[in-house]
């Protein structure tokens, strides 16, 4: 750390992102990562004319693919929200719906961002903790007067609340924005994006990165009403208003018009999660139901420590947090039939060597 940082900054925690190591080829169960290439549509969209056309800036209202979201999700183009990658919005909304005396409150367990979002941005915050079966106590967040902010399914857990819980919260915290983090809402999670007509205070926060494969394209969405859409573009007019390459945006387009494939997809990875938490029973783990496209597991026979690193001297990668709470799991991405066959078996093995 050098000398010139701001003293405000010198105590914060970054977060740490998934790792992503170059020495050998891997499994990569461990960030997320939608197993299945992008739609044809998308490839054909980043041709050599759009490539030739980066001499160009990109639109910054994002009209074409705002339009073609409300489109699919019948809204208006006024209630949607386009950014490089939805921890932007997350970060844009700490920063917009936060502070000056407004708390903000998130799950103890939760994405590790909303923390570091927190601190960065300097505001009071409080981290509730979960119940003792990791899900979320929507009654924790009944008339909290704070900008409260859940993942819906959680990470890294896979748990969800019911959209009557959220609607609760909503109600009780009139005064106040509640956003609901959908991530990984397409692997068997309930979307409350439409709930945005009735409640004003809602925003709702969807991402390209999962479910419709272009993590490394960074295109997060979210929906609101339109005053709090308007809130948030300030903020984008305000730090970068180009916020949204131009290869980034007609991908985006070729795959909100090709939807079932992805929705396909997400069916693909949902029976697999079935699969490998199966698997994972059958050899004596405790498993998290999840509507994620990642499971939470633990074994009485190694630590999760143990665990990650053994998989990871064996090419497969999968996360572990040091958390104390939850530090004998491991959180796995659901990949891909054959590449879940090698991480039972690799399992298995190490199980194995530990008796």
């Amino acid at each position: 750390m050098s000398r010139f940082l701001n003293e405000k900054y010198r105590k914060l925690e970054a977060y740490t992102p998934g790792e992503q190591p170059r020495d050998k080829k891997y499994i990569k169960l461990n960030t997320n990562e939608s197993p299945y290439p992008p739609s044809k549509g998308v490839l054909d969209a980043v041709n050599s004319r759009e490539t030739a056309d980066l001499r160009l800036y990109s639109d910054p209202e994002c009209k074409h693919l705002r339009q073609a979201i409300a489109e699919l999700y019948g809204v208006d183009c006024d209630n949607i929200y386009l950014a490089n990658g939805s921890d932007d919005i997350l970060s844009f909304s700490f920063m917009a719906f936060a502070g000056n005396g407004v708390r903000a409150a998130f799950p103890e367990i939760s994405y590790g961002f909303y923390k570091v979002f927190a601190e960065l941005y300097n505001l009071d915050y409080i981290k509730i903790p979960l119940k003792d079966d990791f899900s979320v106590c929507a009654e924790d967040y009944y008339g909290l007067n704070c900008f409260i902010v859940i993942a819906n399914p959680n990470a890294p857990t896979g748990k969800t609340i019911s959209k009557d819980e959220i609607i609760k919260i909503l109600e009780t915290n009139p005064d106040n924005v509640v956003l609901i983090d959908e991530a990984y809402v397409d692997f068997g999670g309930e979307s409350v994006y439409p709930l945005i007509k009735e409640y004003k205070n809602l925003l709702v926060v969807q991402t390209f990165s999962k479910a419709r494969s272009m993590a490394g394209a960074r295109l997060g969405y979210a929906f609101g009403d339109k005053e709090l859409i308007s809130d948030l573009n300030k903020i984008r007019y305000s730090t970068n208003p180009y916020n949204i390459n131009r290869l980034t945006l007609v991908a985006g387009e070729a795959a909100i018009k090709e939807n079932d494939y992805y929705k396909d997809n997400c069916n693909k990875i949902i029976e697999t999660r079935s699969f490998t938490a199966d698997a994972l029973k059958e050899i004596g783990f405790e498993v998290i139901d999840s509507k994620a496209n990642f499971i939470f597991a633990k074994s009485n026979s190694v630590s999760g420590e143990e665990l990650y690193k053994s998989l990871k001297a064996k090419g497969i990668l999968v996360r572990h947090f040091s958390d104390e709470k939850i530090k004998d799991y491991v959180r796995i991405t659901i990949g891909a039939r054959e590449d879940m066959e090698v991480f039972l078996e690799t399992v298995k093995e190490i199980l194995e060597e530990v008796k």
